[in-house]
């Protein structure tokens, strides 16, 4: 019932389309890496679809070592941030993943 009613008081809305303008400028540049296939934003979710699968550990570690708790999957890395998110760290979040996508090359 407390999540329901902070999606009633909270102006949710603007905020995703806060997050969806901030991950589109942020991953769009991942877009001109050979190694990305797509890069999608819908709403407060952003991915970068890779070629090729991951080295899941090896990149999660590149994230956790930047600071950042990203879990990457098969060819997807994907952005999932809380919409209370400042958009301070929506810029930390896209910056650590143009670097570990970029070290792929």
């Amino acid at each position: 019932c407390a999540s329901i009613g902070l999606l009633e008081t909270f102006d949710w809305q603007t905020s995703v389309k806060l997050i969806e303008n901030a991950l589109r400028s942020g991953l769009e540049p991942c877009r001109k890496l050979r190694c990305v296939h797509d890069v999608r934003v819908l709403g407060a979710i952003g991915v970068v679809e890779l070629r090729n699968p991951v080295d899941i550990s090896v990149m999660q570690k590149e994230f956790v070592r930047r600071g950042v708790w990203v879990r990457p999957f098969g060819r997807l890395v994907y952005l999932m941030p809380p919409f209370i998110i400042p958009e301070g760290e929506i810029e930390v979040l896209c910056s650590a993943v143009r670097d570990v996508v970029a070290a792929m090359e």
